[in-house]
């Protein structure tokens, strides 16, 4: 295999706001190879977008900046060309396919006018030439009664027909990388599959590469070669996508996988529910941005706690520590534990006399003192220190502290086959 069309390398993009710096994008790095489709997945806030709008530097600017890495395009760092030296990939070798087609188009010109003037920004041919080039890429997406449709202006189509004229205009040039961001989000499920296979069928024609934001799994299984798995701002794990659907390495893979609803009962095993939401990226927690929602994350090695109980002692530290602690509303230790789904008693009798003492302190009134026992006592070196990509033994990396050197064999469910 020779050099990937597309390398990012340590990523990082930074936006300064009101509210303090905002690190959008922290240490990205992926490559797609000529006539390849990545797929970048993740939750809303995982930094998706944003990763894909900095290939070519459309992010804005201030407030956005690209404060670190490089996005090699067949041998050039974008991340160090002005924006008139951009002109010459934007819209041209690599096309862009953005979330809202609506506002992808300008509602005071017809359609045509717009293609023209995209063909034109690029190619040095007559409007009546770049008018009949207009037509034959509205006709490829699939636009009926093209001759006359091309007249028409955007309020004109129908959201799937607007989809498939942003297609076409990204299309405009021919590009060799196609970058396209959630471009069935607002469509209905037929419509969906229609661009899905239009996008499918453009791409064999004419052998680009593609990058695909989305962050529907199912749609990642119909067209991905590989996968990127994004969350606050950082690579979770990435591999072939088979490879990543049956054996997830990750706790955030497996979480997503599991959202994906299955009508067969008996395939549907122990759904992994995740609570809370992805974190405030102008103040991300310490260590493995994953670890205040992981339902894997890894215990203190001074203690025995058994599977998932750790989970929940953390909980209950982190809701102290947050005020979410209504020590009133506690008559006893028994109010304690219902409340926050506690073991009745820890099998190991030093990790259960630590968590008796906080419930203790929190029945008291004392919530602080209480967090600061279970912090003192259980913390975590997913909260210590940051995990990196590694490999996992799974055949692709991911960047989860169950795959150190030295931890307890991984969780069940991130070493199992997924049907």
């Amino acid at each position: 295999m020779g050099d990937p069309l597309l390398s990012v390398r340590d990523l990082h993009i930074q936006f300064d706001t009101e509210d303090g710096t905002v690190r959008a994008v922290d240490g990205v790095s992926f490559d797609v190879e000529p006539g390849e489709t990545v797929c970048l997945v993740g939750e809303s806030g995982s930094g998706k977008t944003v990763a894909c709008e900095s290939i070519t530097k459309l992010i804005p600017t201030p407030p956005g900046e690209i404060t670190g890495g490089e996005v090699d395009f067949d041998g050039e760092n974008l991340a160090a060309l002005s924006s008139r030296e951009l002109e010459a990939y934007r819209g041209c070798r690599i096309g862009h396919v953005f979330q809202n087609p609506q506002g992808a188009l300008d509602p005071v010109y017809t359609v045509g006018d717009q293609l023209v003037e995209a063909i034109r920004l690029h190619r040095d041919v007559p409007k009546s030439v770049a008018r009949e080039r207009a037509i034959e890429l509205l006709d490829r997406v699939g636009i009926g009664d093209v001759e006359e449709r091309i007249d028409d202006y955007p309020h004109q189509f129908s959201g799937g027909m607007k989809q498939r004229v942003v297609i076409a205009m990204a299309l405009a040039c021919d590009p060799d990388l196609l970058i396209a961001d959630e471009p069935t989000t607002a469509l209905d499920v037929t419509i969906q599959a229609q661009v899905l296979r239009l996008l499918d069928d453009l791409q064999d024609e004419r052998g680009m590469a593609m990058v695909f934001v989305t962050h529907d799994l199912g749609v990642v299984a119909e067209i991905a070669d590989r996968v990127v798995v994004m969350y606050a701002g950082k690579v979770m794990e990435t591999g072939d996508v088979y490879q990543v659907f049956e054996n997830p390495s990750h706790p955030y893979t497996e979480a997503l996988l599991a959202s994906i609803p299955d009508p067969d009962p008996r395939k549907r095993g122990d759904a992994v529910e995740l609570t809370g939401d992805v974190p405030d990226p102008s103040n991300p927690p310490a260590g493995c941005s994953f670890h205040p929602r992981c339902p894997h994350v890894v215990p203190p090695a001074a203690y025995d706690f058994p599977e998932g109980s750790f989970r929940q002692v953390l909980d209950f530290r982190l809701a102290a520590e947050n005020g979410d602690v209504d020590a009133e509303a506690l008559d006893d230790g028994t109010d304690v534990r219902a409340e926050f789904d506690l073991p009745r008693a820890l099998p190991d009798p030093d990790a259960e006399a630590v968590l008796a003492a906080a419930v203790d302190d929190a029945v008291a009134g004392d919530v602080d003192a209480a967090a600061d026992r279970l912090r003192e006592a259980f913390a975590t070196v997913c909260e210590q220190r940051e995990p990196e990509l590694q490999e996992t033994g799974t055949g692709h990396p991911a960047a989860c502290h169950l795959h150190d050197a030295g931890e307890k064999d991984p969780a069940p469910g991130l070493t199992q086959p997924h049907d």
